[in-house]
């Protein structure tokens, strides 16, 4: 079971974009918590928190705790909404999650080895169809990641889902066929030629004359002699 982090919380009384203002301004981002057929709960949490949470990747993969004064939801992150300018989150929603529930999320792909794929040693391109896949899951069963090894695979190879071991009771939300995942594509034109160009740029081309001596100084002119 993977780490759940408590995030601190809020209550708020009120919705309304002047009320979302002034708890920015303290240094707050207004947020929902919603689902469980229960009523949606208005809160804020301290934006250098949910910052540093953001930054630490698989923000919207992760389980969360929101503690509000020695209540706790657990929740997943569903939607972060940013300042045009700033970047800064402004938004924050949160979804309730039950002991039972079965949750529907992406998982982010992960592929280890490939200086041990000979087919990427032979100039081959890794082609990635899919950074994260959807998949069904229990809630305490959520993967950080799926990963893949390349060694082995040559130009050509194609990777499918089949092909990943999946943890117990995690399902993809596509079932009707073994879907890419990625390829092991082989090198474009402009792939082989860029060495190549590069190479041609460095050498001297072949018959090109030596660069010319200096000129030596012309002689001065004699003086003209009198009559």
């Amino acid at each position: 079971m993977r780490d759940v982090t408590t995030i601190a919380a809020e209550a708020r009384s009120r919705a309304g974009k002047g009320t979302a203002r002034a708890t920015r301004l303290k240094g707050r981002v207004p947020g929902v918590i919603y689902g469980e057929k229960q009523t949606p709960e208005l809160i804020s949490v301290d934006s250098r928190e949910l910052l540093k949470e953001l930054h630490k990747g698989s923000f919207f993969s992760r389980l969360f705790t929101i503690d509000i004064a020695g209540k706790t939801e657990r929740v997943l992150a569903r939607d972060v909404q940013l300042d045009p300018v700033s970047d800064r989150p402004i938004h924050v929603d949160f979804q309730r999650i039950g002991k039972d529930s079965k949750v529907r999320i992406f998982i982010p792909v992960h592929f280890l080895d490939q200086d041990q794929s000979p087919g990427i040693k032979k100039g081959g391109v890794l082609n990635i169809v899919r950074h994260e896949v959807e998949f069904f899951c229990q809630p305490d069963n959520i993967p950080e990641a799926l990963s893949i090894s390349l060694a082995g695979m040559e130009i050509g190879h194609s990777i499918h889902i089949s092909a990943f071991q999946l943890p117990q009771g995690v399902k993809p939300v596509i079932q009707d066929r073994d879907f890419t995942v990625a390829t092991i594509a082989a090198p474009t034109k402009e792939d082989e030629a860029a060495p190549k160009a590069e190479a041609a740029a460095a050498a001297p081309a072949a018959g090109a004359a030596a660069p010319a001596a200096k000129a030596a100084p012309a002689a001065a002119a004699k003086p003209a002699a009198k009559k």
